[in-house]
């Protein structure tokens, strides 16, 4: 739908007090970068006009700049496309994806199955499932898969299916109403998969989760190893894990938390491999945890440990994509998630809220350069 003579005003005046970006000076795009590694490299967007979104020009610039592969913030989850049963609203993911490909970007899909009950559409965890619960319930999780694969078709190469399934601190599997119905976690999970499988044949199917690196994430990693041997166990059609990679700092000593936590995560991204999957980092930004509020201190040491964490993991020759959970400061999700107790704004992006580029986007770029260079990209499964 095109804008209003009034919206196009409105948004030219917003383009007009916008910051200008204040790009890296290296004069290259990290896709660019990326590619030459044989590797993309690509962020979260939304469909805010005055957000993270092509329709704000400063923001437009870095996504053109730096990015060839996007994927929406929240406009295709369950309860954005589908906010009651009998409404569905396509809308804002079309937009986005309509002007990702006047770009020449590619969109990845994220995602099918929120499978927590905070994030399940309201409607779906309070839904009567009647007297043959399971059968409503793969009704319910079958239309979901179809509805978005059929739609997208072959414009979307690959989906996060299911995401955030293990229970962080157990390493167990998350129940919902929808896997209560149907009598397992593990049987609706492998519907999900199944069902994307034979509506979208071409794409890369995703499990996607965000155990991490640091202390307090063993359960969670064992969880999701499990998770994973099981869909080899049952031939579930899983190609790739989704690391998130919402890394976050403990302190100033930065190289000391590397040494500290680099040997487990390597031997958690070769089981994971072993085991014949893909990798793809999904989410990526740094939380400044324990840093000191001085800007240039801070973003020194959030430069350092990322270029750590991204070394250990694109080290993987079966990690192909890296994208950021957004790149300026300024639309952060983790401002309002977690503020610094000393009420310093978060600092976790590669550009700074002035769409400035930070060190962050340095080590970036440094690190997608001195990944190892991977062969030609398998086709579609």
């Amino acid at each position: 739908m095109m804008p209003t003579r009034r919206e196009t005003i409105g948004m030219l005046a917003a383009a007009a007090m916008c910051p200008v970006p204040a790009l890296a000076a290296d004069g290259q795009g990290l896709d660019r970068i990326a590619r030459a590694k044989g590797l993309r490299f690509g962020s979260a967007l939304s469909s805010n006009p005055k957000g993270a979104s092509f329709d704000n020009p400063a923001y437009a610039a870095l996504l053109r700049t730096d990015c060839g592969l996007l994927v929406a913030e929240n406009e295709m989850k369950w309860q954005h496309m589908q906010p009651a049963p009998d409404r569905l609203d396509f809308a804002a993911f079309d937009r986005m994806l309509s002007t990702a490909e006047r770009n020449r970007m590619i969109m990845r899909g994220h995602n099918l199955v929120w499978h927590r009950r905070k994030w399940m559409p309201r409607w779906v965890e309070a839904h009567d499932f009647g007297a043959r619960p399971a059968t409503e319930a793969a009704r319910l999780l079958t239309e979901r898969v179809e509805s978005v694969t059929r739609r997208y078709g072959r414009r979307i190469t690959s989906y996060d299916v299911v995401n955030e399934a293990v229970t962080p601190e157990t390493g167990k599997l998350e129940d919902t109403a929808l896997s209560q119905a149907m009598g397992s976690v593990e049987a609706t999970l492998d519907l999900a998969f199944h069902t994307a499988r034979a509506s979208a044949p071409h794409a890369e199917l995703v499990y996607n989760d965000y155990m991490s690196w640091e202390p307090g994430n063993a359960a969670h990693r064992a969880g999701v190893l499990r998770l994973l041997e099981g869909f080899r166990r049952r031939g579930t059609p899983v190609d790739a894990l989704g690391v998130q990679s919402h890394i976050i700092t403990a302190g100033p000593d930065t190289r000391g938390s590397v040494l500290a936590y680099q040997s487990e995560w390597r031997r958690f991204l070769d089981a994971v491999s072993a085991m014949g999957y893909g990798l793809l980092i999904t989410e990526f930004d740094v939380r400044d945890n324990g840093l000191p509020a001085d800007p240039v201190a801070r973003d020194r040491a959030v430069a350092n440990y990322a270029r750590a964490y991204l070394d250990v993991t694109l080290a993987q020759p079966q990690l192909r994509d890296v994208l950021a959970w957004g790149l300026t400061d300024r639309f952060s999700w983790i401002e309002g998630f977690e503020p610094r107790p000393d009420k310093a704004p978060r600092r976790p992006c590669p550009y700074d809220a002035d769409y400035h580029a930070k060190p962050l986007r340095a080590a970036v770029a440094a690190a997608l350069a001195a990944a190892p260079r991977r062969s030609a990209r398998r086709s579609a499964p």
